[in-house]
């Protein structure tokens, strides 16, 4: 297939793009807008690679979607372009609404008028996947059954918000206009490449120089994480198995509250690198919680695991321990991007 994928120089996007690269024949025509988290870096071997093409274009500028897509001729798009960092969300809702609501609407006229257009083979075989999170389905209490494919929608802050507008947007393109759409949403991902504004890769730069490591409330609130490469993998399978009009929860059955994230970052730094100081630990500071903080979120991917005949293959023991391997691997790349991004900024909290 050709893939048109929006987003592809963020976080999870390219690890998209690297997992196609790796385990496919696709090619990927990836726009981004190459805002402050995107990295052309984590592309790896697909920025020179012939079936991958980067255009930098903005998905609310529908002219260049459509100039895009008339060019092109993708069989599907994987749309993953979207602002997703929660405080910056509470700081300044406004990029939040344009990016992933409006940006949303637009890709999918744009999406829609192609798809019309199409010949009948071809038209049959499209499909638009739009990657969400479990945001959207808002806070569980400690006793709660995970989300799933069936939970009402509950979002509780500006991203949260806006992620489900777009994701009810997505559903009623297909139910009107019958676009060929599938949603997939996912837990917390973590991994290489990641932006240094989050919470792991925030947390293990911070233990590895000595700072304070800011908690929010008491680190109870509680999290489900999957290790993105897997999470890569799984959307491709959506994508190529999926069914118009469906649903799929992606997660590797893997809580942790926040305090426990924490204190495994600085455990695994206390294995490779003692400080002659102490324990990591000492380094947590328990601050005032943010407003709405979503108490816990968990998925039940059993459905999806099912469907697709797949299971995440990282716990996250497993997947932290690369992931804290690879930030010490590669310093050059994070300290660039601090000092480019963050000149003048302070870090916002951990977790």
């Amino acid at each position: 297939m050709k893939l048109l994928l929006t987003g592809g120089c963020g976080f999870i996007g390219s690890a998209v793009v690297r997992h196609l690269m790796r385990e496919t024949d696709h090619t990927i025509i990836n726009v981004d807008k190459l805002t402050y988290a995107a990295s052309q870096e984590a592309l790896e071997e697909a920025r020179n690679h012939r079936r991958h093409l980067l255009i930098e274009a903005d998905i609310t500028d529908g002219a260049a979607i459509r100039e895009v897509l008339a060019t092109h001729q993708p069989d599907a798009v994987m749309h993953l372009a979207a602002e997703s960092h929660v405080d910056r969300s509470i700081d300044g809702p406004a990029d939040f609404i344009q990016t992933n609501v409006v940006g949303t609407f637009i890709l999918l006229e744009e999406a829609r008028q192609y798809h019309a257009q199409l010949p009948p083979a071809r038209r049959a075989a499209f499909r638009f996947h739009h990657i969400s999170t479990d945001e959207v389905f808002g806070a569980l209490g400690p006793d709660d059954a995970p989300f799933d494919e069936t939970t009402r929608y509950d979002p509780r802050s500006p991203y949260s918000a806006s992620k489900a507008a777009s994701d009810h947007l997505v559903r009623a393109w297909f139910h009107t206009y019958g676009l060929p759409t599938i949603v997939s949403n996912t837990a917390n991902n973590y991994g290489p490449w990641q932006f240094p504004e989050k919470l792991i890769p925030l947390v293990t730069l911070n233990a590895l120089e000595g700072k304070h490591l800011p908690v929010y409330g008491d680190g109870s609130n509680c999290r489900d994480w999957i290790f993105v490469e897997d999470h890569a993998a799984a959307l491709v399978r959506v994508l190529e198995q999926g069914e118009p009009g469906g649903t799929y929860t992606i997660g590797a059955r893997q809580p942790r509250s926040n305090l426990q994230v924490v204190q495994s970052i600085c455990a695994e730094l206390d294995r490779r690198l003692p400080d002659p100081l102490g324990p990591r630990e000492r380094l947590i500071r328990f601050v005032t919680d943010r407003p709405g903080h979503d108490f816990r979120y968990e998925i039940n991917p059993s459905r999806t695991e099912a469907f697709l005949a797949w299971t995440a293959p990282h716990d996250f023991d497993q997947g932290l321990a690369r992931t804290v391997d690879w930030y010490l691997d590669n310093r050059d790349w994070w300290q660039a991007v601090r000092a480019r991004r963050y000149a003048g900024q302070r870090l916002g909290t951990a977790a």
